[in-house]
């Protein structure tokens, strides 16, 4: 009987020792199946919520600046009454002079929008702001359709805006009613892009502008914007022009961003201003590492992008710098975006819109690339969600250029020097006015697979085209060995001779094509 039972619990431990094994072997296959060393890695470089951290383990990510080209998305509530700009919803209830709270100026008043609105929409407390919702239907939006029109313009990345200072949500919102799923469109504006921009190879990013929500309504008793019951689209914020940000509202902000982020995972994420002011600095660095440990764990690199008007904001090599309507005179090393618009006036559609020309787009986008930097470039549609045709025109026109030219701007870097000629870029935010036209002297270079592109930015006089960086004397060309020089889109050979003043090339007779025109100089 002592024996048996001996017996037995010899086999029963020897099943527990199989079953241990079998167990083992298959978490063994298990682990070989995950990414366990990639879960191990995504420990190892989880951020901490603060710049020491983030400074300590963030690299901007080489798949961005290998882009070069993107389309910006300016579409709301505001393309209704189309007057202005995006900024209607706050122009519309200036009546006198009024100190701009988070703006460093005055508005004298009343703006040509609250007369605007008084005129054609009748009294303020009657019909505000949020009665443009129910109007703005986007009934012609077809988002299949915008991403065809992207992709011919030859962009790598969409931006579509999320919510715009004015508070209404462009997705299906779990934080707030007014969003375009409830109201107005009663469609996923955001999720329907990404969806498609998705299926057809595009990056897919969004911008949240809400921060400023906190002060971009004047609140006065002769407005709905006091009115309680819509204060949440107006923001909480009382009558005190200079009240700081609630702590209420930034919890409101934080959990809308954060909205954004887990629902669309999105690969970039574009901040604009307030959000640097110094009510939000705790909300920053807790954002990055947010942001950043999502991206870990949807196994990408994604791209937080900010317009840092304080410098201070977000320390450099935190984010991808971002300048609005301006541009950098120099290079910059590290990554950096342009965001401007097709519209000279305005980034949402307006009756009065003034378009750019491609030529101008063309230069400023090989301007950028020769820094180093990378083009947002904005669209706006109209309220019914079709993209006027001028934009349209423009957009194809850049997409034909890079048909032709894009090996000279895709996947390239800078090179020793960004240029030459005698045309000065002006630096800095909104200073996108001050510059004037490049001319025929004016050649940009970048680098890709032992090609040196020299791009003109217009075709030189008589066809000659002598480039003093290349000549043998030049600093840059220091032991430059020059094999063959093309022009892209020609299949004329070309005559050229290296001398020590400068590379001298005679082009075809006639002109080819009607934009920037690129020499690949092989090394």
């Amino acid at each position: 009987m002592i024996v048996r039972k001996i017996t037995l619990l010899i086999a029963h431990f020897f099943c527990i020792l199989l079953l241990i094994s079998c167990g083992s072997d298959k978490n063994k296959k298990i682990a070989q199946e995950s990414p366990v060393p990639e879960v191990i890695d995504t420990l190892q470089k989880k951020y901490e919520p603060n710049w020491e951290s983030i400074k300590k383990k963030y690299k901007d990510p080489e798949w961005f600046n290998n882009q070069k080209f993107g389309i910006f998305i300016h579409w709301g509530a505001y393309s209704v009454p189309a007057f202005g700009s995006e900024w209607y919803p706050r122009q519309m209830y200036m009546d006198s002079a009024n100190f701009s709270a988070g703006l460093e100026h005055h508005y004298d008043g009343p703006t040509k929008e609250f007369k605007h609105h008084k005129e054609k929409w009748g009294d303020h407390k009657k019909f505000g702001y949020k009665d443009f919702i129910p109007m703005f239907k986007g009934e012609k939006f077809n988002a299949q359709e915008w991403i065809d029109l992207f992709k011919k313009a030859g962009a790598k990345y969409v931006i579509p805006v999320a919510d715009h200072h004015d508070g209404f949500a462009m997705y299906k919102s779990n934080t707030t009613r007014w969003n375009a799923v409830d109201m107005g469109p009663k469609r996923d504006v955001l999720g329907e892009l990404f969806k498609e921009g998705r299926d057809h190879g595009l990056i897919m990013g969004t911008s949240s502008h809400f921060a400023f929500n906190w002060s971009f309504y004047n609140k006065k008793d002769h407005f709905d914007t006091v009115d309680p019951e819509y204060a949440d689209l107006y923001s909480s914020k009382g009558k005190n022009l200079t009240e700081p940000v609630s702590e209420k509202f930034k919890e409101r902000w934080w959990l809308r961003i954060k909205d954004i982020i887990d629902n669309y995972q999105p690969d970039i994420l574009w901040l604009d201003f307030y959000v640097d002011i110094p009510d939000f600095e705790e909300y920053r660095p807790k954002l990055a590492a947010y942001y950043y440990n999502k991206g870990i764990e949807w196994n990408k690199e994604v791209v937080l992008q900010d317009k840092n008007f304080s410098h201070e904001a977000f320390p450099e090599g935190t984010v991808i710098y971002d300048l609005e309507r301006g541009k950098l005179p120099g290079i910059r090393k590290l990554p950096w975006q342009t965001d401007t618009s097709i519209g000279k006036n305005s980034w949402s559609h307006v009756t009065n819109w003034e378009s750019k020309d491609a030529n101008q787009l063309i230069d400023d986008l090989v301007d950028i690339v020769s820094k180093n930097g990378n083009l947002l470039l904005n669209v706006g549609p109209k309220s019914d969600g079709t993209i006027p045709q001028d934009q349209q025109k423009i957009l194809l026109e850049i997409g034909n250029w890079l048909s032709v030219n894009g090996e000279a701007i895709y996947d390239t870097k800078y090179w020793k020097t960004f240029g030459e000629g005698p045309t000065k870029v002006e630096k800095g935010h909104h200073s996108e006015k001050n510059n004037k036209g490049f001319t025929g002297q004016d050649i940009r270079f970048t680098q890709k697979d032992g090609k040196l592109y020299a791009i003109m930015m217009d075709w030189p006089e008589n066809g000659k085209l002598a480039i003093e960086s290349l000549g043998k004397n030049s600093e840059y060309a220091k032991n430059v060995n020059i094999k063959n020089v093309q022009l892209l889109g020609s299949d004329t050979t070309l005559e050229w001779s290296h001398k020590d003043t400068a590379l001298h090339i005679t082009l075809p007779t006639k002109k080819i094509g009607d934009y920037a025109h690129v020499v690949a100089i092989s090394l």
